[in-house]
């Protein structure tokens, strides 16, 4: 079950997945442990499916 909390957690991550374990905690409320749980069960759950790094195209001579 995702809630509020788990919703939030996914939103940052998609923004800016680089993020500490300790920025989300403290954007979310939690303490960093809680945090790390739940950004596990995210993960393990197939929920966060993986992490990825978006280019630049212009910066890496691509069209």
């Amino acid at each position: 079950m995702v809630d509020r909390i788990d919703r939030k957690l996914l939103t940052l991550l998609q923004e800016d997945a680089s993020r500490t374990n300790a920025a989300l905690a403290d954007a979310v409320g939690l303490s960093p442990s809680s945090c790390l749980r739940r950004v596990r069960r995210l993960r393990a759950a197939g929920i966060v499916d993986r992490i990825v790094a978006l280019l630049n195209p212009a910066r890496t001579g691509r069209p």
